[in-house]
């Protein structure tokens, strides 16, 4: 049985992936303010998360690893790809914020990082030219895929619909109020004009990016390009995170843990210490913090942990990458088209080009991952 026993982390990978959007997405929401998603408090809780199952749980473990050392090269190169899977998911709740929905985010997600991570494998590994017809065929499939999720998304919930409604009455009353200011103003005499001219003057200028962050619209012209900037950091980070770990795990004599130790070391330094550290220099985050909001951002970031570690573990008890990863991006995207649409109440607004969307997605990745070069093959020393 131990042939197959891979399968069960692989199953467990799928299904923690699988919800990691939509679970976030309620953190998100909870930890709000009722009409603004919450942006830092969520990331803090999926860093402590991360600490918690990629810091604490090896430490104990480490021990009874058979195979591995430590080394500075190793370190280095784990910190840095847990500090880019950390960007990666700082680039989800962006996502979020800036309108997006986790029905169809996570699938882009899951659809453009296996290309990042085949293409960053084989600059890594000088295999570039090697890449096959069929290779770059899957490239475009997963393009072609992305565009029409993007397409035929479902609506925006009935909640979305109705913030959307409060968004629009509230500008509505803030421009008549701003329009009887401006006529009481330009009645005023002139000494009293010069008398507020320094106030005005001196309030601080307004960010748009902050402006932006706090919109409650789900997708607007506005902030539909930051909306796809953050996708598409994500799917950098996370289609970077895989080869850069993996020369970490060589540099440290292929241990699984030792690797993993330092990715948790990372998200508590980028997802928690730094956002407390900077807290007075960033933009205000929305709400207070709430047990229901923390709860489900701590649920979260754990199963984005125990996700990784099931790929670890996959490997250690005899799978390949060769199939786990197609699996894995394969089977995730279904599991959190199937969440999201159940939460949003949104499954009868899906219809058939959708689907074929996301199927083509699914399909350009695992053909991404299964025809990627794999270079040739080491020389086994010869026996005597």
């Amino acid at each position: 049985m131990r042939g197959f026993s891979f399968l069960f982390f692989v199953a467990l990978t799928i299904l923690m992936w699988g919800i990691y959007g939509p679970v976030l997405h309620v953190g998100q929401e909870a930890l709000g303010d009722g009409q603004r998603l919450s942006r830092w408090n969520p990331f803090i809780c999926v860093g402590v998360a991360y600490f918690i199952i990629a810091v604490v749980y090896p430490i104990f473990m480490i021990p009874r690893e058979t195979k591995g050392n430590w080394s500075p090269g190793g370190i280095f190169w784990s910190f840095f790809a847990g500090s880019i899977g950390a960007i990666g998911a700082l680039g989800i709740i962006l996502a979020f914020i800036f309108g997006g929905s986790p029905v169809y985010i996570m699938p882009l997600v899951f659809g453009f990082a296996p290309v990042i991570n085949t293409i960053v494998t084989m600059l890594m590994s000088r295999t570039i030219r090697e890449a096959s017809t069929v290779f770059y065929l899957g490239v475009l499939i997963v393009a072609i895929g992305g565009a029409g999720v993007m397409v035929f998304k479902p609506k925006p919930p009935a909640k979305t619909a109705m913030l959307m409604s409060t968004q629009q009455e509230e500008e509505q009353a803030t421009a008549a109020t701003s329009s009887e200011k401006s006529e009481t103003e330009t009645k005023k005499p002139a000494a009293d004009t010069s008398e507020t001219s320094p106030a005005i003057s001196d309030s601080p200028a307004k960010d748009p990016i902050t402006e932006t962050l706090n919109s409650k619209e789900p997708v607007s012209d506005k902030n539909f390009i930051w909306m796809i900037a953050s996708i598409a950091l994500t799917a950098l980070c996370w289609g970077s995170y895989g080869p850069v770990l993996h020369k970490g795990q060589a540099k440290m004599g292929g241990s699984r843990l030792r690797p993993f130790l330092f990715v948790g070391l990372a998200y508590f330094v980028i997802a928690v210490a730094l956002p407390l550290l900077l807290q007075s220099y960033l933009p205000p985050d929305p709400g207070t913090w709430n047990f229901p909001g923390i709860a489900w951002s701590l649920a979260a970031g754990a199963a984005g942990a125990i996700g990784a570690l099931g790929i670890i573990y996959a490997f250690n008890f005899g799978g390949k990458p060769i199939y786990i990863m197609p699996l894995v991006f394969g089977g995730a995207p279904v599991i959190n088209t199937l969440t999201s649409t159940i939460a949003d109440q949104t499954y009868n607004q899906l219809e058939w080009p959708f689907y074929i969307s996301l199927f083509l997605v699914i399909a350009g990745a695992v053909t991404v991952l299964t025809t990627a070069p794999r270079g040739k093959p080491k020389p086994q020393p010869e026996t005597s």
